[in-house]
């Protein structure tokens, strides 16, 4: 009679214990799905100040490429119109495309990454209430065979 009763005991511990690791492993998928995702939202940061700095170097070189130009022009003493006036606003024209597209490519990146960082958070929540399924289940057929022991 004591035999059932402690192997009923052993395993109903077990199985305690095997619940108590389970719901650790789910708080800890859930921690790091969390840094995970705070480690893509501050790549995401750093993705929009490099192209905030790409974008200030072109307007900065364009800066330079229209300053260059007018000296040229006026060095020359033909008047800024016609053909020289409209090489400038090519210049300036394509700046703007130029920086529209980096501040396109940047949005992109951005939006890439947030959805990067809410994928992982879904994971993460999803591995964690797979491990409290997997304890509650764990605690559940513990205590079954534990009652089936406790029955013979």
């Amino acid at each position: 009679m004591a035999a059932p009763v402690i192997a009923a005991s052993a395993l109903a511990a077990s199985s305690v214990l095997q619940f108590k690791g389970n719901m650790a492993s789910a708080k800890a998928a859930r921690r790091v799905a969390e840094y995970n995702a705070q480690v893509t939202e501050n790549e995401a940061i750093l993705l929009q100040r490099r192209k905030v700095e790409e974008e200030a170097n072109l307007r900065a070189n364009s800066e330079r490429l229209a300053a260059t130009q007018k000296v040229a022009t006026a060095a020359s003493g033909i008047e800024l119109s016609g053909s020289p006036l409209q090489a400038l606003a090519d210049t300036y024209f394509n700046t703007e495309m130029d920086a529209l597209r980096i501040q396109y490519a940047s949005e992109i990146e951005q939006t890439a990454s947030q959805s990067a960082a809410t994928l992982t958070r879904a994971q993460g929540r999803a591995r964690s209430n797979a491990f409290r399924t997997q304890a509650y289940a764990s605690l559940l057929e513990g205590g079954s065979k534990a009652a089936q022991l406790m029955d013979t």
